[in-house]
């Protein structure tokens, strides 16, 4: 991507038949087509997420795993777990007989938890049913299969991860037959073109999507997995079924927010927005704005750190985390003048959040994933994508929900959001970047909800993250440059470990959202650190 100027900075989109904001321009555009042919918002949110895994391969793709949250006017909304499970043969004696303390990140031990986005993909697709969804899939999947085939202009940061990472991917099983030309990484404005992947696409369309773990592309996935040594079996992936839910929600004076339960990492952001309205904040972008989300986030994380990963159905009750009473009692732990220690370093991962609402107010908010850069680099060369790398987040000793054992999810950063304000407007918006994810979800939603600000301002103003974020292990609190120098002194006096990085630096992940107005009308923002658009859907149809 072109690193963007304050001159060349997005501006807030409006239209009022529908709204699609996404990572990458194509995808939004994918989705924003199906809008204007009368799709719904699940047809919307799909094609753009199989777009997506097209055009932004070292992100996402069918071997991640993926969230959703869908919500109806007037009706409670619905969340989709798309985590996959840890193979019936892995545990942790599988890494401790090899010499292993921890899960690899990269090749086929890494690749130990099966893909469920596509499983997600088809719980979706059951509920567009419902609504009475009329476009087939083969049209739903028409942008991302002709993208595919014909090929795509690699981005600046598609070529910088794979030359980044070149040394630990180019001899991972499959990995340089799908991304490498000549034997080498791609370029920033080369054509990668993907024939494999589009056939996967093609043969799902008209398959269905269940035939990716119980059909004839499940049986080729399997056979290429053994081959490539990964301990996933066909029995595995034909366990995988996502599963539909209801989402924890936090209520605050001006709207009700909804994210997703474990082992979505959903509950750290509720907490982190419930607890920095407790603090009572009027000043955005001040000292106080920015020390009370970071204190914030440490009292979430240390939360998270307890309680989210693999919970069975009865266990999974963590509303009471997000009541006033217990917000309050947390909250009045922090210090508005000084910072508390900090420790905690759990989320890596590259995303990629997208959000459409369509022309009856319909919401989807989801967020699918390989992990890190290009997932475990396992490539399956007849399906024509990576497999992910989400297990390398299990630990393989202590107690807790997080640790390794057969059919376990791991803790996912992933967690779309959802907000129903009082005054009849809806939201969904999220971003993508490891701890840094629940972080600018409540700089997005306070600028915008509490302090007022343009939608496309929320997302454009300078942010800042403590932890970490994709790969690197730094802990400070790091702020974009674009900050004032005055402020930056605040948070180091105060105790923060404060360190300064670029003005739209990509550490701080990419961000959207897209809000409907109770009286119609939508707004659309996508991030100018990102290769992103919102696009809007003027005089869309409406069903």
């Amino acid at each position: 991507m072109t690193h963007p100027t304050m001159a060349s900075l997005p501006v807030t989109q409006r239209a009022d038949g529908g709204m699609v904001s996404a990572p990458h321009g194509l995808a939004a555009r994918a989705g924003a087509r199906v809008l204007a042919d009368g799709g719904t918002a699940i047809e919307a949110a799909l094609a753009t997420a199989a777009a997506l895994t097209v055009v932004y391969p070292h992100m996402t793709g069918l071997g991640g795993d993926m969230f959703w949250l869908i919500a109806e006017p007037g009706r409670v909304p619905l969340t989709i777990d798309g985590a996959g499970r840890a193979g019936a043969a892995v545990a942790p004696e599988l890494y401790t007989r090899l010499g292993l303390r921890a899960v690899p990140w990269r090749g086929p031990w890494a690749a130990n938890t099966v893909a469920g986005a596509v499983s997600a993909w088809d719980a979706a697709w059951a509920i567009n049913a419902r609504w009475g969804g009329q476009l087939p899939l083969s049209r739903v999947f028409e942008e991302a299969i002709g993208a595919a085939e014909h090929g795509i202009l690699v981005t600046e940061s598609h070529a910088d991860a794979a030359a980044q990472y070149r040394t630990e991917l180019e001899d991972v099983p499959g990995f340089k037959v799908l991304h490498f030309a000549a034997g080498a990484p791609p370029r920033a404005g080369d054509i990668l073109r993907q024939p494999a992947l589009a056939r996967t696409l093609a043969l799902l369309a008209d398959q269905g999507l269940d035939s990716f773990y119980r059909g004839a592309v499940g049986r080729r996935i399997a056979a290429e997995l053994a081959a490539a040594g990964v301990p996933l079996t066909a029995t595995d992936l034909a366990g995988q079924r996502a599963s539909v839910g209801r989402p924890l929600r936090l209520a605050l004076p001006l709207a009700d927010v909804y994210n997703c339960r474990p082992p979505s990492q959903g509950l750290a952001s509720l907490m982190i927005l419930g607890l920095f309205d407790c603090l009572g904040v009027d000043t955005a972008e001040s000292f106080a704005h920015v020390h009370g989300i970071v204190e914030s986030t440490k009292l979430a994380f240390a939360v998270r750190a307890r309680e989210i990963g693999h919970r069975d159905a009865a266990g999974a009750s963590l509303d009471h985390y997000l009541e006033a009473e217990e917000l309050l009692s947390r909250a009045s732990l922090i210090d508005r003048r000084r910072a508390a220690p900090w420790g905690e370093a759990a989320g890596d991962g590259d995303t990629a959040w997208f959000g459409v609402i369509d022309g009856e107010g319909r919401a989807v908010s989801a967020i699918q994933s390989l992990y890190f850069e290009f997932g475990s680099g396992v490539g399956l060369p007849e399906s024509g994508f990576v497999w992910q790398n989400r297990g390398c987040a299990f630990r393989l000793e202590g107690e807790g929900p997080n640790v390794l054992g057969p059919g376990r999810k791991p803790l996912h950063t992933l967690n779309p959001a959802f907000a129903r304000f009082r005054d009849g407007r809806a939201m969904v918006y999220g971003a993508m970047g490891g701890d840094g994810q629940p972080q600018t979800q409540a700089a997005v939603f306070s600028r915008y909800a509490f302090f007022g600000q343009d939608l496309q301002d929320a997302i454009s103003a300078p942010r800042w993250v403590l932890g970490r974020t994709w790969r690197d292990t730094a802990t400070s609190l790091r702020l974009e440059s674009r900050f004032p120098v005055g402020l930056l002194g605040e948070l180091a006096a105060a105790g923060h470990p404060v360190e300064r990085v670029g003005s739209f630096d990509q550490v701080m992940g990419h961000a959207g959202a897209v809000v409907h107005a109770a009286g119609g009308g939508y707004l659309g923002a996508s991030d100018p650190r990102s290769d992103g658009a919102a696009i809007g859907c003027a005089g869309c149809p409406v069903r």
